[in-house]
C-alpha cells in the first residue's frame, strides 16, 4: 500500500477510527503528511492486503477524517508563499517532465498567470491505472482500430460506465462543494484524488494533470481575464471573488473511463460572466437533445454554434468531444462548431462525449509554456461543460448526468 506501514508489534495498540478493531497500518495520506501515528490509524488496510474486511469501513469513516488531512495542511503550508517553493512547489513546463522556480517567459494573452505546482500524488499500488496515467500519453489507443470505428458497446460495457460515470458525477460533486474564494486549485485537486482513493479508483489527476481551468476578472490583481479555454493544471494561486472555475474529471474503474466537466461561479461574478457560462450549459443541453439513433455526428456543431452564435458568442474548434469506454480518447470525434465533417451517424450502444468550448471573444486559442494549458487568444473569457452519453434505442442516457445530491450550482436550474 502506498505510504507504506509498520509491523504489527509496533502498532496494535491503536484501532480503526470506524469499527474500533485492532489496525496495524496507517491511512496513507496521513503517513505524507507525517501525522503522529496515535489514531492515525485505518482498518483500510486489511481490505488489500489481508482482506478481512470490506472497503465500506474505510469510506464510512471518509468524510469525518479527510478533515484531519485538510487541518493539517492549512497549519503547515502557505502555497502561494516562498514556503511553498521549498516544499517542492515548482512552474510546469514540458507537460510535467521539466520544473522550474521562475515563471516562464511567454506573451500572455490575459492578465492570469501560472502558479507554482505541487509534488505529484501519490497512487496506491493496488489501484489500477490506464497506460496513460504515468506521463499522460496514451500508449495502446493511437494505434487502436477504434480511432476509426466507432464501438457499440455490449450490456456489460454499458453496465461498466454507467458505474464509473455515476463515481465520475459525485467526485466533481465533492469537488464542486469546496469552490470558494481562497481555496486553491491545488486543494481542489487534492479533494478529487482523496475521493477517488476512497473508492479505490484512478483518475486524471493522479499525475497531477486533473483539468482546473480557472477564470480570473479581478481588476485588483488579475484585471478582467478569463482566458483559460481547457487542461488547466492545478496550482497554488487561490481563487478570488469573480472568478468562473471549470473543474474536468476523468476517473477510470473497471477498465473504463467516464469524463465530466462543470463551470462554476466563484462567490460574485459579473452578469457578462453569468451569461456566458449560461449559454455554454445551454449549448450542451441543446446539443444532448437531438442524440438518438440516425442523427449524424456533424449535427451536433451545428446546434451549439447556432446557440452560441445567437448569444455573441464563439465556439472553440481546436478541441472536441470524443468516444470514450475502454480508451479514453476514439471515435467518433465531436466537433461542437458549424460545417464541420464529421463523419458518420449515432447507434444504439455507442458512448461519446460532448463538451462545447466557448469563448465571450474570438475562438482561437494559444498554448501556454506547461504544453497543457490552452487559454483564449485574446485573453477574454471561456466556459464549458461536459457530459458521457450513451445513444440508447430511442433517444440518449446522460452518463454523467446530476444527482439529486448534486450540489445547487446553477441559478437557471433553480428557477
Amino acid at each position: 500500500m502506498a505510504g507504506g506501514g509498520s509491523d504489527a508489534a509496533e502498532t496494535t495498540s491503536l484501532s480503526c477510527v470506524q469499527c474500533g478493531k485492532p489496525a496495524h497500518l496507517q491511512c496513507p495520506k496521513c503517513m505524507e503528511l507525517k501525522l503522529p501515528r496515535e489514531g492515525a490509524a485505518f482498518w483500510l488496510v486489511y481490505i488489500y492486503i489481508y482482506n478481512f474486511v470490506t472497503q465500506d469501513c474505510f469510506k464510512g469513516s471518509w468524510s469525518s477524517h479527510k478533515s484531519v488531512h485538510l487541518k493539517a495542511k492549512l497549519s503547515t503550508s502557505g502555497a502561494q508563499n516562498s514556503d511553498s517553493l521549498n516544499e517542492g512547489w515548482r512552474y510546469c513546463l514540458r507537460k510535467g517532465k521539466a520544473r522550474t522556480l521562475k515563471l516562464p517567459h511567454f506573451d500572455w494573452t490575459g492578465a492570469l498567470r501560472p502558479y507554482p505546482i505541487s509534488n505529484n500524488r501519490t497512487v496506491p499500488n493496488h489501484i489500477d491505472i490506464p497506460d496513460w496515467a504515468l506521463d499522460g500519453t496514451p500508449k495502446i489507443e493511437p494505434n487502436s482500430d477504434l480511432q476509426h470505428v466507432v464501438e457499440i458497446k455490449t450490456p456489460e460495457q454499458i453496465e461498466k460506465m454507467r458505474e464509473t460515470c455515476r463515481i465520475a458525477r459525485e467526485v466533481l460533486d465533492a469537488a464542486a462543494r469546496v469552490v470558494r474564494p481562497g481555496v486553491t486549485t491545488d486543494e481542489i485537486d487534492r479533494v478529487v484524488h482523496e475521493a477517488t482513493i476512497a473508492y479505490g479508483i484512478s483518475y486524471l489527476g493522479d499525475t497531477h494533470l486533473l483539468s482546473i481551468i480557472i477564470s480570473s476578472q479581478s481588476l485588483a490583481a488579475r484585471r478582467s481575464v478569463n482566458e483559460v479555454i481547457c487542461h488547466g493544471i492545478p496550482d497554488a494561486r487561490k481563487l478570488e471573488d469573480g472568478d468562473i472555475v471549470n473543474i474536468d474529471v476523468t476517473v477510470y474503474y473497471k477498465g473504463v473511463h467516464g469524463d465530466l466537466n462543470e463551470t462554476y461561479f466563484v462567490g460574485n461574478v459579473d452578469e457578462a460572466s453569468r451569461q456566458l457560462v449560461q449559454c455554454t450549459y445551454e449549448c450542451l443541453d441543446k446539443a444532448i437533445s437531438i442524440v438518438k439513433p440516425g442523427v449524424r455526428f456533424r449535427e451536433i456543431g451545428e446546434v451549439i454554434n447556432r446557440h452560441a452564435i445567437m448569444s455573441g458568442l464563439s465556439v472553440v474548434k481546436s478541441y472536441c468531444g470524443h468516444g470514450i469506454g475502454e480508451l479514453f480518447h476514439c471515435a467518433p470525434n465531436i466537433p461542437h462548431y458549424s460545417r464541420n465533417k464529421a463523419v458518420g451517424v449515432m447507434k444504439a450502444g455507442q458512448t461519446f462525449t460532448i463538451e462545447p468550448m466557448i469563448n465571450a471573444g474570438v475562438w482561437h486559442d494559444r498554448m501556454w509554456p506547461d504544453g497543457w494549458t490552452a487559454v483564449t487568444a485574446d485573453g477574454k473569457r471561456s466556459a464549458q461543460f461536459e457530459h458521457t452519453l450513451l445513444v440508447t434505442d430511442t433517444g440518449v442516457e446522460v452518463l454523467t448526468a446530476r444527482l439529486p445530491s448534486s450540489p445547487e450550482m446553477f441559478p437557471w436550474l433553480d428557477a
